[in-house]
Parts: C-alpha cells; structure tokens; sequence
C-alpha cells in the first residue's frame, strides 16, 4: 500500500476521446471505469488528452462532463472550424475534440505540458495511463516535472509481442516501445491477472527494468438485457451459439467456420445450430473474410452482426445455448467472464488467463481437435432445444469495487 495518498490523480483519457462515435474495445470499457472511478474519490481528479495541437487538461466537472457525453446520455456538440482543419479525422471525433478544448481548464502545446502541470496540478500527483497510448517522452517528461510525482501503467497483455504476425503494420513497434517505456519509468504497473504480468515481467527483463508491479482483476458489469436494439430477422427460436468480439486474426473465428462446414455435413439442417458473430470487422483478416461472404453457410447458420449494444449483447447471451470463444491468445476476455456471469455455457481455448479467473467452469478444447468442440456443440444445441438448461457451476464475477480497492490504495 502507498505510504501517503496522492494530492491529485491525472487519468490519460486520450485514448478514450479518440474513440468517440465508435464501440468501446475492453481496453476503452476499462478507461472509462477508470474515470468514473477517480470522479467518486475523495482525492482530487484530473484528465489529460493529447490532441493534434497538444494537449488539455480537464477539471473533475470536465471530466464529468465527458464521461456523459461518452455515455452517450449528453450529445456531442458540433465540430467547431479549428477542428476541421484536419479533416482526415472522423467527424465523430472533430466533435469530441471540440468539445474537450471547451471542457479544458487549461490547454498547452507538447514542450509546455510540465509548466502547464505545475501551474494547475499540486506536487505527489499520481498519473495513471490506461490505454496502451500516450506514453511519450513528452508526457513522462511533463509529469515528472511535477514534485513528488508517481507513473502508474495499465498493462492490459503483451499480444502484439507474442503473436506479432497478426497485428496491424506498425503495431508491434508502438507496442514494444510503450513497453519499454513503461519498463524504464513506471513506478507502478497494474496487470489484469497473473498471466499478463508474468508475460509482461519476461520482455521488461530483457529492457533492464521490472517494475514492481500488482494484479487486479477486472471488474465486469452485467448489462440489463435490452431486446429493442436487436436486428430483425435474428434466428432466436432455433439454438444458437455468440462468439463476441473483433473480427480479428487472434480470435480465431476461422476455426469456427471451419467448425461449422464441418457440422453442417454431419448434422441434418433440424439439428443444426446457428453461430451469431457480434462484433466489428478487425485488421489482417482477409481470408476469413472472403471464406465468409462466400461461405453457403453464411445467412443460414453463419450470422454477423456489428455495433450492437451491451443490452442487445445481453438479450442474446441470455438465450444462447453456450459461447464460443477458441482465442489464441488473450490478456483478460471480458466477454467470457460476462458469459459465465449470466450461467450461460462456456467453450473455450485452455489459456492460462481462464484457468486463472474462471477454475473448472467452462469446458475447454483445444483448438487443435475440432471434434470435440463439435460434440459438446451439438450436445448444448440439443439440450436448448428440448427446453433444458445444462447445470453450471455457479460464478460471481470480480467486482470493480474489489479492483479498486486494491488499485487506488497503491496509486
């Protein structure tokens, strides 16, 4: 536990700003937790954005502001001339931008970020970074310009190290050196679970530097289910399965169509299952996505479905006969702790971050033997459809309370 509490927490919301208009990822969910977390601290709270310009710094009331209109319960305001000089950037994001240099109680450019702190921030502040982004030479150097100032990083996974073949150009690069940095001027590195901090700890080594760092679970709300968003024309009456998150190459949905082709020439069409695929097409993804739109499958028991909200997400979870996650590699997967959270049956990879949250409560294949995902598939679309619902172990998810708890008692 931190000997003195800080004066001031400064939370980098650049991240969460840019994703304005857009889905929230899981790394988004947890930066906006983050937010309404130091909002109901008694220590002072800070936010920091960079922007095209430089960068603001927004008061508790701005923040609060902010975190609204994110919420979407207060509307953006219209983009302003000096935002669309950069017209490249999406019109959502022009507006959110606007609105944060309104919100600003002070705004500087990058070289006077340290003067800009001291003049509005007391000495011991803690910054926090949450995002994989904005670590900059920049932004260490305005900080520690502060007196008695601490660095507090977020270390969600380190997958763009690991698996480096399906991450988008540049990435890897960014990656490494937001980790690097982090190895070099953290001092304090938050990590979602073990997993993640034993992966990470292993390249800081090789930086020289492992800062010390805590484990926190995170937090999963269960959304109230909302029907009314739901699509038209979705197959609810017959079992169906969710496989929730970006359309991307780690996720491994290849392996589900593969699943799927090879049901479809087992199973006569009454007893096939549907797959309902929630979430945005990602990056590097080609060939799943040619195999797909081409697929016979595809709108008969292949389903995609973007942009849905985390109420329709629930109304679907809630009737599903099971989820399907076969990731390669994952930092924390939110979407299966929210799945298990509802008693909704669970087949996934057996990666260690799993085992570690969720014990014996899914059923876990290897991505290697598509046989079995095929038989306990088939077995959970049966079970729906004869109306009986498989026993599941009973499971609390981690609260953010908990997570908190132990995090603003260290920051």
């Amino acid at each position: 536990m931190r000997a003195d509490p800080p004066q001031a927490r400064l939370l980098d919301l650049s991240r969460l700003l840019s994703r304005a208009g857009r889905v929230l990822t899981g790394v988004d969910r947890v930066e906006r937790a983050y937010l309404r977390a130091l909002l109901a601290s008694e220590v002072p709270a800070y936010g920091l954005i960079r922007t095209p310009l430089g960068f603001l710094l927004l008061d508790a009331q701005g923040m609060k502001t902010l975190c609204d209109k994110i919420d979407g319960t207060l509307p953006w305001g219209p983009a302003s001339r000096l935002s669309k000089l950069f017209s490249k950037l999406p019109v959502a994001l022009q507006r959110a931008l606007t609105d944060a240099r309104k919100l600003a109680v002070a705004r500087c450019t990058r070289r006077r970020l340290g003067a800009m702190l001291k003049r509005h921030l007391p000495a011991n502040t803690a910054y926090l970074n949450t995002g994989h982004s904005n670590l900059s030479e920049a932004v260490v150097s305005g900080v520690t310009a502060l007196k008695g100032a601490s660095i507090a990083v977020f270390v969600h996974d380190v997958i763009p190290l690991e698996l480096p073949e399906f991450q988008r150009s540049g990435t890897v690069a960014r990656f490494e050196a937001f980790l690097r940095r982090t190895a070099q001027e953290a001092d304090l590195v938050i990590y979602n679970s073990s997993a993640s901090q034993a992966a990470a700890e292993a390249h800081m080594a090789g930086f020289g530097r492992v800062p010390r760092g805590i484990v926190a679970h995170l937090g999963v709300e269960l959304a109230t289910p909302d029907h009314s968003t739901l699509p038209v024309g979705l197959p609810v009456s017959e079992p169906y399965f969710l496989c929730v998150g970006t359309i991307e190459p780690r996720k491994n949905h290849m392996f589900l169509l593969d699943v799927w082709e090879q049901m479809e020439k087992q199973a006569p069409p009454q007893e096939m299952p549907h797959l309902l695929i929630c979430g945005q097409r990602g990056w590097k993804n080609d060939e799943f996505f040619f195999r797909f739109d081409n697929s016979r499958l595809k709108g008969r028991y292949l389903h995609e479905i973007a942009g849905l909200s985390d109420g329709a997400v629930a109304a679907l979870l809630d009737e599903a006969a099971g989820v399907v996650f076969p990731s390669l590699a994952e930092g924390y997967g939110l979407p299966v702790l929210e799945a298990a959270g509802r008693s909704v049956p669970v087949i996934c990879a057996e990666l260690p971050v799993y085992r570690e949250v969720l014990g014996d409560i899914p059923v876990y294949a290897s991505v290697q033997d598509s046989y079995l995902w095929i038989r306990r598939i088939m077995s959970l679309a049966q079970s729906r459809r004869g109306g009986q619902k498989p026993e599941q172990e009973a499971f609390t998810p981690p609260s953010w309370d908990a997570h908190f708890n132990l995090v603003l008692s260290e920051t």
